[in-house]
């Protein structure tokens, strides 16, 4: 089986590309980026002049952020995915999407595979979402919807949480009982992977065996961490929301990050479980359950 994946470098496409090889897969590797190994694609410019036949093609790469200039989302995510699906016309395409897909302002609670929503908080969901329906569009193509990916290797997810500890307290959103399906970066290179020797077609919602509460994993986490001693403190989402709309109007002004998203605030603050019928009896991934139980090493490495 030979692949080439996109976005080579980062979190889930290198764990996409390490996991392939280690099934003695040859797996050609792009990324914005030229290294010993990797073929450069920005995706916010040309295609390769020459492309490999490859079996399947992973497009892994995106421009992931809270906020930023939505033009720089738009041509990352949605032009460059309409270029990968271009240019591998012909190809199997695996498309790693996001549950950021679905409505924000309400629950998702067991959700299946339904269209993307109209509307978005920002312009990554949005940029997502249209970046989704462009991979759709592909004769042979699947859309991988995975919430809260985390793992080895993750600098985002869990090491921002862990970072919100403040004047000895964490701060969340919500409260500890709120429900999230989270996905270990390994069932999501096991649905990839399977995914390109599939046939399957359309959304997969893809995530851990079960949902937990966020206030037992926040908890695991701190105590693994070695910060057993931390407590953590929930700020009601409306509140959450609220100043995180202040947030974003200074941070229009100033012209700095805001600290604060209301995009955030709706991806933690509110219950994201998700059906999974089609990644176990179509694509035929039992998922692990959620474990953080070597978060230590891996938040201590990705610091």
């Amino acid at each position: 089986m030979r692949i080439a994946v996109t976005g080579a470098t980062g979190f889930v496409g290198g764990a996409v590309a390490e996991a392939a090889e280690a099934r003695g897969w040859d797996v050609v590797r792009y990324a914005r980026r030229q290294g010993e190994g990797l073929e450069y694609w920005d995706l916010a410019g040309l295609p390769p002049a020459r492309l490999p036949r490859v079996d399947a093609v992973v497009h892994a790469g995106a421009h992931v952020a809270d906020w930023g200039d939505a033009a720089v989302f738009h041509r990352a995510n949605v032009e460059g995915t309409r270029a990968v699906a271009e240019a591998f016309a012909g190809t199997r395409l695996v498309h790693i999407s996001s549950s950021s897909v679905y409505p924000w302002w309400e629950s998702c609670v067991d959700r299946p595979e339904d269209e993307v929503a109209a509307r978005h908080l920002n312009a990554y969901g949005r940029s997502k979402a249209l970046a989704d329906v462009e991979a759709r569009k592909h004769g042979d193509a699947v859309a991988l919807r995975p919430h809260a990916v985390y793992g080895p290797g993750d600098r985002t997810l869990l090491p921002r949480l862990v970072s919100n500890v403040r004047a000895g307290r964490l701060l969340s959103i919500g409260h500890p009982g709120v429900k999230h399906q989270l996905t270990h970066v390994d069932n999501l290179t096991r649905a990839v992977l399977a995914a390109c020797q599939s046939t399957v077609r359309g959304a997969v919602n893809v995530g851990d065996a079960q949902p937990v509460e966020l206030g037992a994993v926040l908890r695991q986490v701190l105590d693994v961490s070695g910060r057993s001693d931390v407590p953590v403190t929930y700020l009601p989402e409306p509140a959450a929301m609220a100043l995180a709309a202040v947030s974003e109007a200074a941070s229009r002004a100033t012209g700095r990050a805001p600290k604060l998203t209301r995009y955030a605030v709706s991806q933690v603050g509110k219950q994201r479980t998700y059906r999974l019928d089609r990644l176990r009896d179509e694509l035929g991934i039992e998922p692990i359950s959620t474990t953080v139980s070597d978060a230590g090493k891996w938040l201590e490495h990705g610091a």
